[in-house]
This record gives C-alpha cells, sequence and structure tokens, in this order.
C-alpha cells in the first residue's frame, strides 16, 4: 500500500484471491488424499465432535471441486485444509445429531497447488503460548464463573490438569513476565508455583536469576527452607488434619510428587506433637510406673546406664495363634511362589501386606512387667520415624536399683525386643558433632569417629545377613572362635564374633539403620523364626530335634550372625578384631553397594566441606568439585549426592580390603592354624614360627559342601 496524497490510497494487487465462504451440503464433502496431515492428533476425534456439537464450527474448510476424467466437475468437493473436522461433522450425521444435507462453510479453491495448500494451513499457524491458555483458564474461573469440573468437561483434560493451569496463571506477574520473555522455563516456573505467596517467589528468582543453576529442585527447596516434609515423623504422628484444624499452612506442589507436602509451621507443629506425646504418657503412668519421660527425639545414650526389668509377652489365645500360623504359612507360600519375581502382581502385594499386619499384631503384642517391680522403673515415650508412637518400658535408673522389689534385672537384649535394632547396651557417648560452618580448614580425608561408627554399623548389619545366608561360613566362623578359645589363652581378639552371642546395639551409632532395607529383611527373619519356634523355652530342645538338617543348620547361622560385630568406635583399639571382620566379608564376598548409597542424609551433611569436594573430585574428576565448590555446605551436599549418583562409590570403612589399595588378609588353610606363642625352643627355634598340621582325624570332613539351602526362609 502507497500513499499519494492526503486523500488518495492506491492498492497493489494481492497475489492468488481471498475467496468468499460459501456453503455446501456435508454429503458433497470428501476427505482428499493430498491433506498433509496423515499422523493421529493429541485430540481424537470424539472430542471435536463434542466440541463441534457444543459451539459450532469455528473455521471453515478449504476444498477443491472434484473433477473426473473428462475434466468436468463431479459436484463434490475435496477437504485439502480440515479433514478432522470434516471426520467430525461425519461422526456427528453417523450419530443423527447433524444431516447429511447440513450446510458447511466452505472456502472454494481452483488455483494453486492442491499439497502445498495442506502444507501451509498446518505450517503457518502459530500455537497458542500456554501462557495464554493458563490465563484463559483464568478467565473462565473468575469471570464466567466456571468451575475446575465445568471447565474440565469443556476442554476434555483432567481437573487436575484444570488446576494446575489455574495454579500458574496464579504465580507472581513478574515470574509470567520471565516466562513470557522466554527467560525462565515452565519446569522452572511450575517449581515456583509450590508457594502462593509472591513477594517470596520474587525473592527466589531474584536470588537464582543471574546464577547457573536454576534447577527446579533448587527452587523448591529455597521456596520451602525451614518448612517440614510432610514424611517428617512430627506431620505423621499428628496427622496433616490436626495441624491445618490449628492453623497450620502446608505448601503442595500440585506438578509433583511432594510427599505430603511441606509444614511452614515448625513451632505449631512441634507444640501439638508433645501435647499429643504427653496424652500418651498420661495413659501410660496410669499402669503405675515411677516416672515417664516425653521427647520427639531422645538423643543418642538415652539408656546407657539403665537396666531394663524382664518381661513376658502378652499371651496370646488360641484363636489368635491358629490365625498367626494360617498367616505365616501362607506368607511362606507365596514368598516362595514368586521368589524370582521382579515385581509382585498389585493383589499379591496387597495380600502379603494384609498378612504382614497380622503377623505384625501377633509378634509386637505388649510385653508383661511384674507389678511390684514397674514401681521402682519408668517409660521413655517418643515418635518413632514413620510416625508411630515409640514406647520403651521398664528401665531402672541406679539410684532406684536398689528399691526394686526383684533385685533382678535382665540385661538381655534379646527379650522381646530385634536382636540387630537393640538400644539396650551401654556405650561410649558421641563426638561432639562437626562444626557446620562455612569456613573449614580441615583437608585430611579422615571420617570423623561418629561417622565411622554410623557407616561400620551399616556394614556390621549387613555382614550378620550375608553370614545369615551362609551356613557353612558361619560354622566356619564359629568354629574358628571356638578353637580361640579353647586352644589359645589370649587370642580371643582375633575373631570379630562375640562368642556368647552377644547382640551389639548397632541403631545407637546410626539412628536411621532401621529404616534401611536390609534392617528390614533381617527384623522380617527374625520374625519368621520365631513364629517357628515354641514360645515356651522348656519345649525348645523337643521342637530343634524336630528340625531338618537343612533347617537346623539355617537356625545355627542366623544365631551366629546375630553376633557380629565390626563396629569401629571412637577409644576402643578393635584392630584384630575388624582384620578378622574384613577377612569374613571377603569370605561371603559382601558388597555393600547393596545396602548403602552415598547421600547428603548418610554421608555428604556430614563430613566437611573439603571432603565433599574430595569425594565430588575422586568421582566425576576436578571440574565438576570446582562447580560446587563455592556453594555452602548444605547446597554443596545436595549437589554432591546428584553428582555421584549412581557411581557406586564407597567410603573406605565401606570398601573390600581389595578396593582399599591393602593387602588383603589371606585366610590359612582349613587344616593348619597358628600355634601360640610359647617360649624360645631350646634350639632357640620361636614355637609360633611354625604351622601345627591337625591330625586327619581331627579333619576328616572339614572340606566345605554346597551351601545348605535355607529351608526356613
Amino acid at each position: 500500500m502507497t500513499q499519494t496524497d492526503s486523500s488518495t490510497v492506491t492498492y497493489r494487487p494481492v497475489v492468488g484471491s481471498l475467496a468468499a465462504p460459501r456453503e455446501i451440503p456435508l454429503s458433497q464433502l470428501v476427505a482428499s488424499a493430498a491433506n498433509v496431515r496423515k499422523v493421529r492428533a493429541v485430540m481424537s476425534i470424539d472430542d471435536l465432535a463434542e466440541d463441534i456439537a457444543r459451539r459450532g464450527l469455528l473455521q471453515s474448510l478449504s476444498v477443491r471441486p472434484v473433477i473426473d476424467e473428462a475434466g468436468h466437475e463431479t459436484g463434490q468437493f475435496a477437504v485439502q485444509a480440515g479433514g478432522r473436522r470434516l471426520a467430525a461433522l461425519q461422526k456427528l450425521q453417523t450419530e443423527g445429531r447433524i444431516s447429511p444435507d447440513h450446510p458447511i462453510p466452505c472456502l472454494v479453491k481452483s488455483t494453486g497447488i492442491e499439497v502445498e495448500d495442506s502444507l501451509a494451513e498446518n505450517v503457518m499457524r502459530a500455537g497458542l503460548h500456554p501462557l495464554d491458555q493458563f490465563r484463559a483458564f483464568r478467565a473462565l474461573a473468575d469471570d464466567e464463573g466456571l468451575s475446575v469440573d465445568e471447565i474440565a468437561a469443556r476442554f476434555f483434560v483432567s481437573p487436575q490438569i484444570v488446576r494446575q493451569r489455574l495454579k500458574l496463571a496464579s504465580a507472581s506477574l513478574t515470574l509470567l513476565a520471565a516466562y513470557a520473555e522466554d527467560e525462565m522455563t515452565l519446569d522452572q516456573l511450575m517449581a515456583f508455583c509450590v508457594t502462593a505467596d509472591h513477594a517470596r517467589q520474587e525473592a527466589v528468582w531474584e536470588q537464582i536469576r543471574h546464577g547457573y543453576n536454576k534447577e527446579p529442585y533448587l527452587i523448591r527447596r529455597l521456596l520451602t527452607e525451614g518448612a517440614v516434609k510432610g514424611s517428617d515423623r512430627r506431620v505423621l504422628f499428628v496427622g496433616a488434619a490436626a495441624y491445618a484444624a490449628a492453623g497450620g499452612v502446608i505448601l503442595r506442589d500440585l506438578f509433583s510428587e511432594d510427599g505430603g507436602g511441606w509444614f511452614q509451621d515448625v513451632a505449631l507443629l512441634d507444640r501439638l506433637a508433645t501435647e499429643k506425646l504427653a496424652e500418651e504418657a498420661e495413659a501410660i503412668a496410669a499402669e503405675g510406673w515411677k516416672w515417664v519421660e516425653t521427647a520427639l527425639s531422645f538423643p543418642y545414650g538415652h539408656l546407657n546406664g539403665l537396666i531394663r526389668l524382664s518381661a513376658t509377652p502378652a499371651p496370646i489365645s488360641p484363636d489368635e495363634q491358629a490365625r498367626y500360623d494360617a498367616a505365616l504359612a501362607e506368607y511362606n507360600a507365596l514368598s516362595e511362589e514368586f521368589e524370582g519375581a521382579e515385581e509382585l502382581p498389585e493383589e499379591i502385594d496387597q495380600r502379603m501386606g494384609e498378612l504382614e499386619d497380622i503377623l505384625a499384631r501377633v509378634d509386637e503384642r505388649p510385653e508383661i512387667f511384674n507389678p511390684q517391680e514397674i514401681a521402682h522403673a519408668g517409660v521413655f515415650v517418643s515418635i518413632e520415624h514413620d510416625g508411630r508412637l515409640r514406647i520403651e518400658a521398664g528401665y531402672i535408673r541406679p539410684e532406684d536399683q536398689a528399691a526394686s522389689t526383684s533385685g533382678q534385672a535382665s540385661g538381655n537384649p534379646t527379650d522381646g525386643h530385634k536382636p540387630a535394632l537393640s538400644c539396650q547396651t551401654g556405650g561410649v557417648g558421641p563426638n561432639a558433632s562437626e562444626d557446620a560452618d562455612d569456613v573449614e580448614t580441615e583437608t585430611t580425608a579422615r571420617l570423623s569417629d561418629r561417622l565411622i561408627a554410623e557407616l561400620t554399623a551399616y556394614r556390621t548389619l549387613a555382614l550378620r545377613e550375608s553370614l545369615a545366608d551362609d551356613p557353612d561360613t558361619a560354622l566356619l566362623t564359629l568354629t574358628h572362635a571356638l578353637v580361640l578359645k579353647s586352644f589359645y589363652r589370649f587370642a580371643g581378639s582375633e575373631t570379630c564374633l562375640e562368642l556368647d552371642v552377644r547382640s551389639s546395639a548397632l541403631e545407637a551409632h546410626a539412628p536411621d539403620l532401621g529404616e534401611s532395607d536390609v534392617a528390614n529383611r533381617m527384623s522380617a527373619r527374625q520374625a519368621r523364626w520365631a513364629g517357628m519356634l515354641p514360645k515356651n523355652p522348656a519345649d525348645l530342645w523337643d521342637a530343634l530335634v524336630a528340625f531338618d538338617a537343612d533347617s537346623l543348620a539355617a537356625l545355627f547361622a542366623w544365631c551366629v550372625s546375630t553376633g557380629v560385630n565390626a563396629l569401629q568406635l571412637p577409644h576402643i583399639h578393635r584392630t584384630r578384631e575388624i582384620a578378622h571382620a574384613d577377612r569374613l566379608a571377603d569370605h561371603v564376598d559382601l558388597d555393600m553397594r547393596r545396602h548403602w548409597s552415598a547421600t547428603s542424609k548418610s554421608f555428604f551433611g556430614k563430613v566437611t566441606k573439603s571432603r565433599i569436594l574430595a569425594t565430588v573430585c575422586e568421582v566425576k574428576g576436578e571440574a565438576a568439585a570446582q562447580m560446587i565448590d563455592h556453594l555452602k555446605k548444605s547446597d554443596m551436599a545436595t549437589e554432591a549426592e546428584r553428582l555421584v549418583a549412581g557411581a557406586n562409590w564407597l567410603p573406605a570403612p565401606l570398601r573390600s580390603t581389595l578396593e582399599r589399595g591393602s593387602h588383603a588378609l589371606v585366610a590359612p588353610s582349613a587344616t593348619t592354624v597358628e600355634a601360640p606363642t610359647q617360649p624360645a625352643s631350646e634350639g632357640g627355634k620361636d614355637a609360633s614360627s611354625e604351622a601345627v598340621t591337625l591330625p586327619a582325624f581331627l579333619t576328616e570332613g572339614l572340606e566345605t559342601a554346597a551351601a545348605y539351602p535355607i529351608a526356613a526362609e
């Protein structure tokens, strides 16, 4: 268009022609083979038909006359652009909702290339920007008053999608402007919507917009900083409903699994949990205990110096015993049937969960104490990691011990408790917490004593499981320990096996150990054995005599395994015991990668920044370490977890002797043992330098056979 003067305008001719719409009966329209759309679109023909029936046809069809072989028009028209609309209209006709003669607005073209027109119609149009869609949904909700379900029904999407789009549309205008200008991705915008606080959204955006790390997980973490996750023991104990009823605010993420959300008012949550614990404590105190202490979580070592009263499990009725036996038999049968399956069918998984509940109700039944003794003892009441009430009952303080009417207290860590996870023995107190300041000067690779104890607690439990799976090695281990005690007076430290089968407390050194898979497996194994053994110890001998050889060997292996102690503790020198634990771990091919992985919670959050960087450098190289060396320690630990994920890295205390780079100890021959140290012989030769060969009648049959099948597992 050119302007010649103030009143005269000259128009240049348009290439092609602008045809006016023409109404053509539906029966005269046919699909064109030249339509370029061959792949099925996202919206189905059924949905499109319903939309056309509701609001009519919003766009005319582009058609060409159909020409016969003689070059004459046939009266039909081929739809070159709008094939899906034609299919939807024909579906409405088939259903009797419109007639075959229903007039359809069409643009009739007689020039140009048919394929080119079809391609241009699909390529030249611009899709709606997602932000425009979000705002349109918001307008329908706010201006038109449509509900979420009504909007979902009109556009054939789920109500959850509508809620998500309304949530995105309600974000801060600053963020929406950044998204519209492509400064922010959709994933980042979704992460910001974890909170509705616009000021907080904008503050975090300003904090990260010029940085290199704008990952959605970081945005969520910054926005929920200081809040408590829905998986926290306090949340599970109090309940989201009670917290919300008290005025607490919960942040929810509509775009990813949030594990129950984030609870912002931590002080309120602590108060509600403390009040609920106090109510539970009142009911327990009514049983006659001298004292009841409550805490959300007791510190490490709170049972040190206390003695526990003897107790017996509450009796079970014949009906309960029958249900227990039936559930155990069915559980074992299902376990054997699906032993090799990668994933349990849903109905089987549900049924096994029901059976586990039946077994747990019997296995975890209350303990009965002597009423005269509980008047001198007390109870600790706290919260388990899964939100259940934790009751540690029957503990006598030193000052009350003399006043106890029984004068007896059992220190046995296995009386009704999980032997692998007992907290009923004393121990060395924890080291002081590591300084969490950003400024650190430590450059040594040495781990803290407390962390080494925690790591070796995991290793000890995994070693116990490996030994319980290997009766031959268990027999060898116990025989080795017995020979040491019988023939070598001062060689008891040459074995990691605590011969009287004490079960050293491990959870005291690794608070989260009870949540691990290996702990769950060991606890389940103990429960299965307990179900096979008589309730009355007087009947135990006859029961064991009736066991087949394989079951007896498997039970023997379990008992031996609970005595393994590979803990490395500060101020307690167990060099030889640990050396034997290494030898035992090598013998059973223990691989701690099956039982432990390096995360912010399990490792990086408990070591110094220099140790974090050294680990990342070892696994991913110096460049990766330099990428995170400027971060605060908490952020560095999170990034380190992400960087080493999948690398199967282990800290030194969890590595095999070969992986540590040291010389692996070679076990002596099965028919030789080192002689005890003796004074030098008359010839000046030290007797300890010679190996003693056992006579044939003592070594006959010692060759290891194939491993026993664990019949009871």
